[in-house]
């Protein structure tokens, strides 16, 4: 009897610190993991909506960068941790939706194993070339490219980067999937070689090549969005320039270990709600050319929804795609 009432207690006590530690989130820093290098897209978002995610959740949001392997060493670290709300992940479009047809032995699953928190932005895509390439639109440079593939570079950051993601993907549309295409370790060093015309094009996300395009470095053919993008009024939508079928976008979404208190997540993405509706924070996400989220994609569910969408646009191309 004496065994049972002790157990009956403990297991009563364990409950109510439980409870109590939720009612208590955060009751200490919020270490978010950007899966990139400091300095590129993804990290920027963090970093901005993490900074007014901690004024509204009343504790830091710390910024850490694991970088590797298109980002799933990161997001790896991240959905495997403790499921109690302090390790969160900023993820994007690859980490997600393309990393399970990019890396069949992943060791987390972003369809059925994490616990999605919302969107964090939008970041169209934009195809880009050296500011001397010979085609100055984006169908004398699809004629171009399917005529002599052979003749064209492409740059991208890496297997399972933004780049290499949506490239692949306009490359099996277009049908020269095995067009020379040549790694770097990141966005940067890609464009940087792209502004001095060592390499033809590539696809990246507007925040990457806003300022290139505006100094005229480097020239933009389209956006691969419904909308052009106020930050580039005058570069084409891929349906204005003759492409309609290519549209893809990139994001950035905040997800955590599948099993975390309800209490954590709705405190989430209530900060979250919060951050994407500040009007200082806001302006600087457009700024940069990133989409504001809509009320529903800043949802569990709708975030959810939103990886699970783009798994299945990517999945036949990406599978198939030369390594």
């Amino acid at each position: 009897m004496k065994k049972t009432v002790f157990g009956i207690a403990a297991a009563l006590s364990l409950a109510l610190a439980g409870t109590a530690v939720a009612q208590g989130y955060p009751n200490k820093p919020v270490t978010m993991i950007v899966p990139f290098a400091a300095g590129g897209p993804t990290d920027i978002i963090a970093r901005i909506v993490g900074d007014h995610m901690s004024k509204t959740l009343g504790q830091q949001i710390v910024i850490e960068n694991v970088a590797g392997a298109g980002g799933t060493t990161g997001i790896t670290r991240a959905m495997t941790a403790a499921p109690d709300g302090y390790t969160i992940a900023m993820g994007h479009l690859g980490t997600f939706s393309a990393a399970p047809a990019t890396y069949p032995g992943l060791k987390y699953d972003p369809l059925n194993g994490i616990q999605p928190i919302g969107l964090a932005g939008g970041t169209p895509i934009l195809i880009v070339a050296r500011k001397n390439l010979e085609a100055n639109d984006l169908k004398s440079f699809v004629a171009a490219i399917k005529a002599t593939p052979d003749k064209f570079n492409e740059a991208h950051a890496g297997l399972g980067s933004v780049s290499w993601t949506t490239c692949t993907l306009l490359k099996g549309q277009l049908g020269v999937p095995k067009l020379n295409a040549v790694a770097y370790r990141g966005t940067g060093p890609a464009l940087n070689d792209l502004v001095s015309g060592q390499i033809d094009f590539m696809c990246d996300q507007i925040v990457s090549v806003a300022e290139q395009i505006k100094a005229g470095t480097i020239k933009a053919f389209a956006v691969a969005s419904v909308q052009r993008s106020p930050a580039l009024p005058d570069v084409p939508t891929t349906t204005e320039a003759g492409l309609p079928e290519y549209q893809i976008e990139a994001w950035n979404g905040i997800a955590g270990p599948k099993g975390m208190p309800k209490e954590a997540v709705d405190k989430l993405v209530d900060a979250l709600n919060k951050a994407l509706n500040d009007e200082a924070t806001k302006k600087r996400l457009l700024d940069l050319g990133a989409v504001i989220p809509t009320a529903a994609d800043r949802t569990p569910d709708g975030f959810g929804a939103v990886i699970k969408r783009d798994a299945a646009k990517l999945d036949p191309a990406l599978k198939n795609a030369p390594r």
